[in-house]
């Protein structure tokens, strides 16, 4: 994988200075944020949505839907999907795993929860819940990815509640042909 563009780190010197006071606070972010994405998913929601079953059904579903927002289909690096779901009025998705999930991007762990919600814009996944990384041993929930053009290419950054951020190529995650 190549190194990421930039690393961006946290304003505040008082959460750098203490690693698990850092920790801590992400942990307990995460946590919030995690119950916050269940409480989201409501039934009433859930009838206003696109909904599909099944792991090829989702995959495809949700790969056309990366692509049509902009984003490269090579986000969406899991398996064993159960249930996913579009509210086009609002860009509301979530995608229900059999269990959580890990991923390795070369030398970037990800962990998928069970359930995984955002919000979908162009260019653009905000609010995303059930999704961290792990940089430096310590773990960090993301809550935003996005697209930018460059003069080297576009590229795709990912943005942790914390303020961290790390961006890459776009062409990265786009997924060869053929």
């Amino acid at each position: 994988m190549s190194k990421p563009l930039y690393i961006c780190r946290p304003i505040s010197t008082k959460t750098c200075i203490n690693t698990t006071t850092t920790c801590l606070i992400n942990s307990n972010l995460f946590t919030m944020h995690k119950a916050a994405a269940k409480s989201m998913l409501t039934e009433e929601l859930k009838s206003k949505a696109e909904v599909y079953h099944g792991d090829k059904a989702c995959r495809e579903k949700f790969s056309l839907l990366l692509a049509e927002k902009g984003l490269p289909e090579g986000l969406l690096s899991i398996e064993d999907i159960e249930e996913c779901g579009y509210v086009k009025e609002i860009g509301f998705v979530w995608l229900k795993l059999e269990k959580k999930k890990e991923h390795r991007f070369d030398n970037i762990l990800v962990c998928y929860d069970s359930v995984i919600t955002a919000y979908v814009e162009p260019n653009k996944i905000k609010n995303l819940t059930g999704v961290k990384v792990r940089d430096f041993l310590v773990w960090f929930s993301l809550s935003e990815i996005y697209v930018r053009s460059r003069p080297e290419g576009p590229v795709i950054t990912f943005k942790s509640l914390v303020g961290l951020s790390m961006s890459f190529p776009f062409s990265f995650f786009k997924i060869s042909q053929g």
